[in-house]
């Protein structure tokens, strides 16, 4: 908890052991802490540096602790303090970045990121400096970054930054695709699925895109876009796949209060995954309910819509607004 400030486990360790007796030898610390008594004393000369720890004046080979809430206050101030300098120099450094790319060369309107690792890294690093929305293509195939370990996503969404994705229906029938739709679902992202996607896909703020540059058996690689044109055709393209694809409810999340009382959560789900094109096994298999259960329930939406086809449930479906295609605000 105490890395922020500069301490090791070792050194945090010692001072929380320091405050918990007031005073005490290196040895006595080292039983302590099972540690070395080099390492422990190591770990107080470096609490001392820090002004968290001092030898005692009256003892000679004993160590306090410096009282947490002035000696750690000093620190937070100070990092505090380095924290807002360094966002000056990244706020002073963006600006003199834009005054040179006034007149950006073609060559720096893309970028080539090469490795599954630096892909990664620029993957996430791109959602995280999104302030407005993240448009998404999903293949049924990552390559670099799988749905599960996509952790920028909870943090951007978490600071009201709004999601758009297009997920391919072979995504949902990924082991962990259900569990990743729902837990998106429930962040408020907006979430369709299509057959199949053209390619993958991230667009931030409309200002940056990245799309993979080669294909299965090579090493993963991207292409960075910025603004221009061809970042313009890549928007372009995921709205035009947006519009083309069927929305995803589960749970019954987004619906209006007026067909509360229509369809449950459950019929909801089934429904949602039915239009977007699943089997009753594959809608059986992802939701964890039996296959006659699905069917069962598939019988009761149709006649609670007074329907005899799936085809008329389908339609009936949008009429009553239980699915639609529209954009939400």
């Amino acid at each position: 908890m105490l890395g922020a400030i500069g301490l090791d486990e070792t050194q945090e360790s010692t001072y929380r052991a320091l405050v918990a007796v007031g005073a005490a030898e290196v040895s006595d610390l080292a039983h302590r802490l099972a540690l070395p008594e080099p390492d422990t004393e190591r770990a107080l000369r470096r609490l001392e540096q820090q002004g968290l720890a001092a030898q005692s004046s009256a003892h000679t080979g004993r160590w306090v602790a410096a009282p947490p809430g002035v000696a750690l206050g000093a620190l937070l101030t100070q990092q505090r303090h380095e924290l807002e300098q360094a966002e000056l120099a990244a706020a002073l450094l963006a600006e003199e970045f834009r005054a040179d790319a006034a007149e950006p060369a073609v060559h720096d309107l893309v970028e080539v990121v090469t490795g599954a690792s630096a892909v990664a890294h620029r993957f996430h690093q791109l959602q995280l400096g999104a302030t407005s929305e993240v448009c998404v293509l999903v293949t049924g195939k990552p390559v670099a970054v799988s749905g599960s370990e996509n952790n920028s996503e909870e943090q951007v969404a978490t600071r009201g930054v709004s999601y758009r994705a297009v997920l391919e229906r072979e995504a949902l029938a990924l082991p962990s695709g259900m569990l990743e739709l729902s837990a998106a679902l429930s962040r408020g992202e907006q979430c369709r699925v299509v057959d199949r996607v053209p390619t993958k896909l991230v667009v931030a703020d409309a200002a940056l895109a990245m799309v993979p540059l080669t294909g299965r058996g090579a090493e993963p690689a991207a292409l960075v876009v910025h603004a221009s044109g061809l970042l313009e055709s890549l928007m372009g393209l995921f709205e035009a796949v947006w519009r083309e694809a069927m929305p995803l409810r589960l749970g019954g999340r987004g619906l209006p209060e007026e067909v509360s009382a229509g369809p449950d959560a459950t019929d909801l789900e089934i429904l949602s995954l039915l239009l977007a094109g699943l089997t009753d096994a594959s809608v059986a298999k992802q939701l964890d309910l039996g296959l006659r259960t699905v069917q069962r329930r598939v019988k009761g939406l149709m006649e609670l819509a007074g329907v005899s086809t799936r085809l008329q449930l389908g339609w009936h479906a949008y009429e009553r607004g239980w699915v639609a295609r529209t954009p939400q605000a």
